[in-house]
Order: C-alpha cells, then structure tokens, then sequence
C-alpha cells in the first residue's frame, strides 16, 4: 500500500488543470468493478478521489476496503463502512443536485473536516464574533459614541495581465524565455511519508521524461507528441484519455513560463499572505473551465503559488505548488525547491530540491520512448 500511495503521489499531475485538451477516456465502472454510484466518472479521477475521500475522514483505505494478509479487494463488499459511504456519496449528490442546482457546494469535507464523526454540537466556549467596522454588529449605537473614522480605502486592484507581465520580466523577460528550447533538472525528493531518494527530469518542447528513485521503488514517465508511458514496480503500462493529458501538461517545457497562453480568461481575486510576503492573486480560466489561482510576490514579482482545481461529481479536490529558492540559470530566474501538496493524507506533501538545472543542452532522445516490456 505504501508504495501504491508512494506512486500515486509522485504523479502529482493528477489534479492538475489542464491547457492540453483531454482525449475521451473509459469511466471507471468500465475498468472497475462493482461500482454502484461513481458510475459515469472517468477513471483518471479515481484515485485523486479516493484520497479526497479518506482525507475529508481522516481515515486510510483499509477503512472501507478489504485487505488481506497485504492483498487488496477493492471490489469486496464485505465491509459495512463500504455501503454506508456509498449512502453518504449518494447524499452529496442528491444534495447538489437538489438544493444547488449541480453545483458542487457540499462535498464529504463540508462536514467531516477531517475526522470520521462530524461535529453536531458547537464546542464551549463560542468564540466571540470581531467587531465590525464604525461600531457595527447589529445592536444599537452606543449614545454620545464618536462617529468611527472611515477606514483606509484599499488601492485599486491592479491588471491580471500587469501581474503576469512583471513575472515575465521578474524571471528575465522574454526574449530569454523564448531562448529555452530543452531543460534538464537534477536534485533530491522528500515524501510526507518520510521517504527520500533523487529526481531527474528532460524536457523538450513536446516531450518529456521524469524519473523518481525512493526507497518504495522507481517511477519512469515519458510523453511524446504521440503518446506516453508509465513504469513502476507494478509493470509497465501505456497512457490513454485523460492521463495522458495530465502527463503531457506537467512536462511541457513552459508550463510555469508562458501563463498568459494557458488561460481564456483572468482577473484579480484579491491579496493574501504567504509566509512573510504580501502576495497578489490572479483567476485563471482555461478554454475548458477549469480554474487555477496565481500568487504573485507583491514586491519582486515572482510566482509563489499555484492552486489548481480539479471538478468532481463529488466535489472540488484542489492541488498546491510552491515555488521558493528562484536562481538564475543562464539569464533565466528557475525555482530550485518545489513542494507539492495534494489531498492525500497518507503523503500530504512532495518537496523536490533541485541541485542542478541545465538549459538547451543535448537530450537522450532514447529517454522519451517507451521502453519494452520486460519479460516475466
């Protein structure tokens, strides 16, 4: 299980919003079986699901599904919790459906929070509410009270497009952009789970190669104009629909280079913090309506954040990257340490440190193919 999670994880593109088109794919009654009310999803949304499922609960798979002396029945019914969670999946979407028009309002994680009981009693004592600005709050003025000072008007929002051009140039403009035509990274991997091992990446226009060597095994991934490919301890295996889709999105070269050209549409959602860093926010709307949230260094310009947003029948499973560490590479300002957060509870995070990155030099044309399989 541990490495199935391990391998799950590291393919961290899973809930990533796409700018690439996915190609129909089989819904997982069609590759599953015994699916009784996930009917119609399609089959790449599966496992990011099944982790939404266990975090909103705070639980592991084993809580719903049979294991064995280490052998998974994933299709057994032996275990009441597995019919009481179709119940409540059946609930979520009735709800929605009902009460909401579709939109995916409520989700497990509406109520769970994490824990298995729901909360249904508030906990003492009730936290009192913050004032309201000039004296608000809806009881009466206080007589002879001073009228309150206006507060300090908040600037004017600034242009999504202003904030991804100053990236642009924050990270060397351009012309240096256009320069890139392949990238090589080298570095280290640390799973939530306490795992470590190393991380290695090609990338070309339109093809790419990753390689993640832990102590729970390797993972291979290689796309190209024409396909991709999987290998890991389990077997190697072709990627189809939406997989493959997901796949080619995380390795295409300029994916964290060129935003402007991912997105139908952007606007300005606000400003927060990270960290120490005052941070602005875009909304980014791809052609196929996914939506993706930009955090921008207020200062320096530089890409902090990303929040991608996976839309499920089930409910909204979102994705983080963090970017810090940025370093010139050859007139280019590239990130050096990426973390990566995800809804599954069992490797919550994925940090890769990267030790070396290399711009347009020679690629192992090799590496991109699919290998043969190895015989048994």
């Amino acid at each position: 299980m541990a490495l199935a999670c391990a391998a799950a994880a590291l393919v961290i593109s899973k809930v990533r919003v796409q700018a690439v088109a996915a190609p129909q794919e089989k819904t997982v009654e069609q590759v599953q079986k015994n699916i009784k009310v996930l009917t119609g999803m399609p089959q790449s949304q599966l496992i990011p699901v099944m982790n939404y499922f266990a975090a909103s609960m705070g639980r592991r798979c084993n809580f719903c599904h049979v294991n064995n002396q280490g052998q998974w029945d994933y299709a057994s019914d032996a275990k009441p919790e597995k019919d009481q969670a179709r119940e409540m999946i059946k609930m979520v979407l009735d709800t929605n459906k009902n009460y909401f028009k579709g939109i995916l309002e409520v989700s497990c994680y509406t109520c769970h929070r994490g824990v298995n009981h729901p909360l249904s009693v508030p906990v003492l004592p009730i936290a009192r509410p913050s004032p309201q600005p000039g004296g608000g709050g809806g009881g009466a003025n206080t007589p002879g009270a001073q009228p309150q000072a206006s507060p300090t008007p908040r600037p004017s929002p600034p242009a999504p497009e202003a904030l991804i051009n100053k990236y642009v140039e924050a990270i060397g403009g351009q012309a240096a952009i256009d320069k890139i035509k392949s990238r090589t990274m080298k570095g280290t991997v640390a799973l939530a789970m306490g795992a470590t091992g190393t991380y290695e990446t090609i990338q070309s226009m339109d093809k790419g190669y990753e390689l993640f060597t832990t102590s729970f095994g390797t993972l291979e991934r290689g796309v190209t104009g024409n396909g991709g490919w999987e290998k890991t301890p389990q077997g190697l295996h072709e990627l189809t629909g939406q997989q493959l889709a997901d796949a080619k999105f995380q390795m295409l070269l300029l994916s964290s280079l060129k935003l402007k050209d991912q997105y139908a549409s952007l606007r300005f959602a606000g400003r927060d913090k990270i960290n120490d860093r005052n941070v602005l926010i875009v909304l980014g709307t791809t052609p196929d309506k996914k939506r993706e949230r930009l955090f921008f260094d207020a200062e320096n310009g530089l890409l902090l954040r990303r929040i991608s947003y996976l839309e499920t029948m089930i409910g909204v499973i979102p994705q983080q990257i963090d970017f810090e560490d940025y370093r010139d590479v050859e007139g280019v300002k590239l990130p050096f340490t990426i973390r990566v957060s995800s809804t599954d509870s069992g490797n919550p995070f994925i940090v890769r440190t990267l030790t070396e990155i290399k711009l347009n030099g020679p690629a192992d044309e090799s590496k991109f193919n699919m290998p043969a399989a190895t015989k048994p």
